[in-house]
């Protein structure tokens, strides 16, 4: 309805001698009364300054020519300094709520973002350890918009960029060569600030069971570090499993380097005057972008900062024919990514199809106070430990409920929490309830697809149908701001909506026509709580 709306007002605004480029985003949304109608806009209160008209003037010149199939809108009413209500034909709902059950596991989905190609990088974890609860917010928040765009028609592809050499990759190396000869009873020095988790030893005793003692004469930390590596991704790759994410492709760092792509980087921003060489680093010349010092790019050391490589990578994404690379970063890259954008667009290509989405921290709390796991891999909590405790659709779920932008305390007594109290089996509960209704219906008289939806009358009736209703644009506007925990609200709101209807009308015990209405009903909220906890990766049980 959202579309069918703006599709309706768009061109009585070019009429009333507005062109595309001045018409603002034309919002629509239900009024917070119900009373007020089904839908409503503020578009004429956002012309009064391009039209230099006053609002409620502007909303009676766009409503008298409105043009509206009275199928689906029964009425149009001005409010207050301009707001206009649009009421739903009763027939359309009735309508719709039938849609809703044909369309089955395909609704709530739609074409909105049919003409993107997007590529979202997220995790990015180089393989030295095992994914932290530090990454779990970033996992779930880049494969459930991966999820929302899908719903929404884009073509998704989710990769995983890493990088497997470097001083970080040798430093595992000799963390592993220094357990396996600390197996072995062999002199060996620990490295100085090596990785001292257990899963270091883990590996290091694997490689004794397959060597035995034949591998004390390597001279370099090379073998042990390709078996940390492969030991460590398929790690990785089993706790994203765990978490229901898959990644389409991997991206190696140090590809860019083989293939001269840093290189290039280098060179075009000395050609343009934008590089040059102090106290034997590389600089950007970021004060040519607002920036109020310049940026090192190579340190001294001949290190490469975290922007080279990373204006590398994304010319070679937009490189591959993606309009939108997705990038998810926590709130350390705030200061870094604007940089990157900087270096894309001095190699020519548009920075405005990068998208950089932020998240902010995470925090393990119990009973309002930080809370630590007993943990075996060093001083660090697993995701892996995390799931163990609380479960995977728990763990997936609380990384969810808040905004990227603010802080979140995941609540692990809340987590473990087996009622109603715990707001994931709220969720989940509210299908499985449903459907245990369901199965009881059917033993009396099994279930019609074909019965008048119009005897459906009742307020909370009504308003569940309504609610339904607004489940596409639900995930439209989720997807359209990145916001998973925007269709979790909604998925709250249609459950508290299925109670006050299951309350407030028998189901069971009324007579058979009404019965098998209402049986519709909740059939397809039980569908739309399925499609919505798909999208966010959760499993919709039948029983608990």
């Amino acid at each position: 309805m959202e579309k069918y709306l703006q599709d309706a007002i768009k061109p009585v605004l070019i009429q009333l001698g507005l062109t595309e480029d001045q018409i603002p985003e034309i919002k629509i949304e239900s009024p917070r009364d119900p009373s007020h109608g089904d839908a409503a806009t503020n578009i004429a209160m956002l012309l009064a300054k391009p039209l230099r008209k006053n609002p409620r003037k502007i909303a009676e010149e766009l409503v008298s020519n409105l043009k509206l199939d009275k199928k689906k809108i029964n009425s149009v009413e001005i409010a207050g300094p301009g707001f206009i209500n649009f009421r739903y034909a009763d027939d359309f709902i009735y309508d719709q709520l039938h849609h809703v059950l044909v369309e089955g596991e395909q609704f709530g989905k739609s074409d909105l973002n049919k003409d993107i190609n997007c590529l979202i990088e997220f995790v990015s974890a180089n393989p030295t350890g095992p994914l932290t609860v530090g990454h779990g917010r970033n996992a779930v928040l880049g494969d459930t918009v991966a999820r929302l765009l899908e719903w929404t028609g884009a073509s998704v592809q989710r990769e995983y960029y890493f990088n497997n050499a470097g001083r970080q990759m040798r430093k595992l190396g000799l963390s592993v060569m220094s357990r396996y000869h600390e197996k072995l009873n062999s002199d060996f020095t620990f490295p100085e600030d090596g990785y001292e988790g257990e899963y270091i030893r883990d590996i290091a005793n694997s490689l004794v069971e397959e060597h035995g003692d034949s591998l004390l004469n390597e001279s370099d930390e090379i073998l042990f570090k390709e078996k940390a590596e492969k030991v460590i991704f398929e790690d990785i790759q089993q706790t994203l499993k765990r978490m229901n994410i898959v990644m389409d492709s991997y991206f190696n760092e140090r590809t860019l380097y083989e293939d001269g792509s840093i290189d290039k980087v280098i060179n075009t921003l000395r050609e343009k005057g934008l590089a040059y060489d102090k106290d034997g680093a590389v600089w950007f010349k970021t004060t040519q972008f607002g920036k109020d010092q310049d940026t090192v790019l190579v340190k001294s050391s001949g290190e490469p900062t975290y922007r080279l490589p990373d204006i590398a990578y994304h010319t070679k994404k937009l490189d591959r024919g993606f309009n939108l690379c997705l990038d998810v970063f926590g709130a350390d890259h705030i200061d870094t990514y604007p940089d990157v954008l900087s270096g894309i667009e001095v190699m020519g290509y548009d920075k405005e199809k990068v998208e950089v989405l932020v998240y902010q921290f995470v925090t393990l709390v119990k009973d309002g106070k930080p809370y630590k796991m007993s943990t075996r891999k060093a001083n660090f909590v697993t995701l892996d430990e995390l799931m163990d405790e609380v479960g995977e659709d728990v763990t997936r779920f609380f990384f969810m409920m808040r905004s990227p932008n603010t802080h979140l305390e995941f609540d692990v007594s809340q987590a473990k929490e087996a009622g109603e109290k715990n707001p994931v089996f709220y969720l989940q509960y509210a299908h499985a309830r449903i459907q245990s209704i369901l199965r009881k219906i059917d033993e009396i008289s099994p279930i019609s697809d074909l019965p008048d939806l119009s005897i459906l009358s009742h307020d909370s009736e009504i308003t569940l149908i309504k609610k339904l209703l607004t489940f596409p644009d639900s995930v439209a506007l989720a997807a359209q701001h990145r916001e998973p925990h925007k269709l979790i609200t909604y998925l709250n709101e249609l459950a508290s909506g299925f109670t006050t209807f299951y309350h407030d009308c028998r189901i069971i015990g009324e007579e058979e026509e009404l019965m098998q209405a209402r049986a519709l009903l909740a059939k397809a909220t039980a569908r739309v709580l399925a499609n919505g906890l798909a999208i966010l990766g959760i499993q919709a049980p039948d029983r608990m």
